[in-house]
């Protein structure tokens, strides 16, 4: 991820295909080298000036506008298969998915992926978020592997991904539609999409106003057939384990097809003023609404279930959307210093219901005493963050130059949760619990976060560049929260409820933390000739801790009582530091026909963040612990042996794992497969080795793309394969009952016909129509039948088979 130098909106061309000094996205570089060739300066903005390919010393990469319509790239979740050294778990729509850079990663994999991860900087534009935007009407998409505290205000442990958005045009009324049809194997219905972008100069030369919006329709894949007829009456499993006879089935049970449909709407709207290229001001407001009914996952054949089939008691539909609201200043000061100013706010709000039943299953309350037992849960969450950033740029040339930058942030959490269980409160007798609740709880936090960063560059000869960079920050966090349980401590005799049935009536608990501390970076680089460099870079990361969603415990807290909570050393969790160490080249030979990038990295991390559980109720928090190292490397190449003929190549080691013990941070049960046992579940240790999951060892692809003369433009043909290799699913993997997902290989081809103002394709994604597993949810110690049930909680998140289809695009 990187930001314009002069940060003057319009001043890039939105034909920048890639740059790269880690590893350039080999499929993204055939254009880059086109330009070259016609004698076009590549522009990167990595180091927040507007450099050449061969000036730019850091690990950037990008994946210009035209690469991300020819590869049908619509989200974050497309991005891996063009960015080495990244690792993305595409687990539907219900999500953004698990994203993983260079391995820093040490949490388990999960079926659901997240919504928000602090272990990397998202931004859009220059706005930090974590929310899967679309890419519409983006200008490219920029990856930054490594720390960049002092460059950016939002501080990143392992990297930063920065969407760059089209500006509005002062002067020219543009527009462009695009459509797109498509089929799906195992799909009932055709998938489209279709989006629009129009651009309109208000005022010549000063105002202008630029909307783009679209919206996605994906049909889904994953059926569900286990679907109950009447939560708290019918019976979830009417023929035991064995299967389910016609007669019990109609009685009980019912289906639906394709759940894990996308309906996606987004808009984004700029509005331009700018008295002259030395004073702009730029309004954005942005909205997305993404809804699902289902997961993007498979129940490993419970009750005979399919390799797309779920078996989910419930439909479990996800609403997720978004408002960004933006306002950046760009003003030139007697070329001497460029000023930014980006002042932000946003409003991510989730609501989710989800199968519940087999969590307390797990938890073996013995609950499926009752035949009709089933349990689901709703949660909403909404997450309001408002940041403030100011930099200054040096203008005034020579041969040092700096950047110095304050940022602010706020980010408000606040998550209602409710797990009901149908028909319970009467079978156990207990009254006035109409909505039969299990458990509801509540949290409310607050995290802040200030910042001091800057860098600065010192030419030494004009082949020859030192920089150095440092920041300080300082952030607090404060956590709220209650819980109750509504079916325990209740007297059936007396109608007394002891336990209230919202939490907001019980005194909620919680605690404070904050922090300081220093990062700092040293980086150089040598040109050895116009097209070699050779660079360097030593960087510190960091990333602030915060609260754990869970409600903290009562005081005391009730003996010989089921609960969820967490301790007050449970509640928080404490931050974690990277010290990253990197070598690389990058050349260009034979007259720019083959492009070639090697680097190798080695990464110390400390204090690391990892799921763990709380010792009451075995509920999902962060912990810190241990220590870890990544290493690896990554090379690319491009060759173009004749003009119409570009072959891309790209490869990935990466080599991750604990160097240190972390003790009781795996959970499984004592006795895996085993619900009579008791006690019922064992922390077991993570040990120094032990390769740290999400992320695959090994990556890489090779493509090929054809470009003929044909009337007024061009006939393109590209075939592009992708190779992702295993995935681990937890630390420890093979002592706590997880998986090594196995490796695949993916090929998409294109067949397009553009112009300069139109174009036709015909695609294909998955051409095989390969079935591979991305993730899993929890671990293989959780299946097993309790008291004569079929635990369903094992699960794993498939990849999205064969896609082909048609789409036309059109530019006035």
């Amino acid at each position: 991820m990187s930001y314009r130098a002069k940060l003057r909106l319009g001043l890039l061309s939105a034909t920048i295909f890639t740059s790269t000094a880690l590893a350039m996205p080999a499929l993204a570089q055939a254009a880059q080298e086109a330009a070259a060739d016609e004698g076009n300066a590549i522009i990167v903005t990595g180091t927040r000036r507007s450099t050449t390919l061969m000036d730019t010393p850091i690990n950037i990469s990008a994946v210009s506008s035209e690469e991300l319509a020819r590869q049908r790239i619509d989200d974050i979740r497309d991005l891996a298969d063009f960015t080495p050294g990244m690792t993305i778990s595409d687990t539907g729509p219900g999500s953004t998915g698990s994203v993983v850079l260079r391995g820093l990663n040490a949490s388990d994999v999960a079926s659901d992926g997240a919504s928000y991860d602090d272990s990397l900087g998202v931004y859009l534009g220059e706005v930090p978020l974590y929310y899967d935007f679309k890419l519409l009407d983006i200008a490219r998409v920029e990856t930054l592997l490594g720390p960049q505290g002092t460059l950016y205000g939002l501080g990143t442990l392992a990297g930063a991904i920065r969407y760059i958005p089209n500006r509005p045009d002062v002067n020219t009324i543009e527009g462009e539609a695009h459509g797109r049809f498509y089929g799906k194997s195992h799909s009932g219905k055709l998938g489209y999409q279709a989006d629009g972008v129009i651009n309109i100069p208000i005022v010549q030369d000063h105002i202008a106003f630029r909307t783009a919006t679209g919206y996605y329709y994906d049909p889904g894949f994953i059926d569900s057939p286990l679907l109950l007829r009447q939560p708290g009456v019918s019976l979830p499993q009417p023929g035991g384990t064995d299967g389910v006879s016609d007669a019990d089935y109609a009685a009980n049970l019912t289906g639906r097809k394709d759940l894990n449909f996308e309906k996606t709407f987004t808009t984004r709207n700029q509005l331009l003023f700018q008295t002259s290229e030395d004073l702009k001001v730029n309004f954005t407001y942005a909205f997305q609404r993404t809804k699902t009914d289902g997961r993007q996952a498979n129940s490993t054949g419970v009750l005979g279930t399919g390799r797309y089939q779920n078996a989910s008691r419930y439909i479990e539909p996800v609403n997720r959307r978004a408002h960004l609201v933006s306002m950046e200043v760009n003003a030139n000061i007697a070329d001497i210093v460029d000023l930014v100013s980006t002042s932000a706010y946003t409003n991510v709000r989730n609501r989710s219901q989800l199968d519940n039943t087999d969590l307390l299953l797990d938890l073996d309350y013995d609950y499926e005493l009752f035949p009709a037992f089933s349990s689901w849960n709703e949660s909403d969450n909404r997450r309001k963050q408002f940041n403030q950033e100011i930099r200054l740029v040096s203008a005034h040339g020579g041969p040092f130059s700096w950047v110095l930058g304050g940022f602010y942030n706020q980010q408000k959490y606040h998550n209602d949760y409710a797990e009901h269980v149908p028909g319970l409160s009467d079978f156990y007798g207990i009254p006035d619990n109409p909505e039969d609740l299990e458990y509801v709880s509540y949290t409310k936090s607050k995290v802040t976060e200030k910042a001091i960063f800057g860098e600065g560059t010192f030419k030494i000869t004009p082949q020859w560049q030192v920089t150095g960079g440092a920041r300080y920050f300082k952030y607090s966090s404060n956590v709220r929260g209650a819980l109750t349980l509504p079916l325990i401590g209740d007297d059936p005799d007396t109608d007394v409820i002891e336990n209230p049935l919202s939490p907001y009536d019980i005194l909620a608990a919680g605690g404070k933390a904050k922090q300081d501390g220093w990062v700092w970076k040293v980086n150089t680089s040598y040109n050895v000739t116009p097209d070699f460099m050779v660079y360097a870079t030593y960087s510190k990361g960091y990333r602030i801790g915060g609260p754990n969603g869970v409600a903290p415990c009562p005081d005391p807290i009730p003996a010989d009582q089921q609960n969820a909570c967490a301790l007050p050393n449970e509640v928080q969790y404490g931050p974690d530091k990277t010290k990253n160490a990197e070598i690389g080249i990058r050349t260009q030979l034979f007259d720019r026909k083959l492009t070639f990038n090697f680097d190798v990295f080695h990464i110390k991390w400390q204090g690391i963040q990892v799921d763990s559980a709380t010792l009451n109720g075995i509920a999902g928090i962060t912990v810190n612990g241990g220590a870890a190292k990544s290493q690896g490397f990554e090379t690319s190449f491009q060759f173009r042996p004749i003009p119409q003929l570009s072959i891309q190549g790209s490869y990935s080691y990466t080599d991750a794992k604990l160097t240190e013990n972390i003790p009781g941070v795996i959970t499984i049960r004592t006795t895996p497969n085993d619900y009579d046992s008791r006690p019922k579940f064992t922390q077991l240790d993570a040990l120094d080795g032990d390769r740290l999951p999400g992320s695959a060892k090994n990556s890489g692809s090779l493509g090929a793309t054809y470009t003929m003369p044909m009337m007024d433009g061009n006939l393109v043909a590209n075939w592009t394969a992708t190779y992702r290799g295993n995935v681990v699913s937890r630390l420890g993997w093979d002592r706590g009952y997880g998986d090594k997902i196995p490796s695949y290989v993916l090929n998409r081809a294109s067949l397009s016909y553009e112009t300069d103002r139109y174009s036709l394709s015909l695609f294909a994604n998955n051409i095989f129509d390969k079935y591979a597993v991305v993730s899993v949810g929890q671990d293989r110690s959780r299946i097993g039948v309790n008291d004569g049930v079929a635990v369903r909680y094992y699960r794993q998140t498939v990849l999205n088979p064969r896609t082909f289809g048609l789409e036309a695009r059109i530019k006035y």
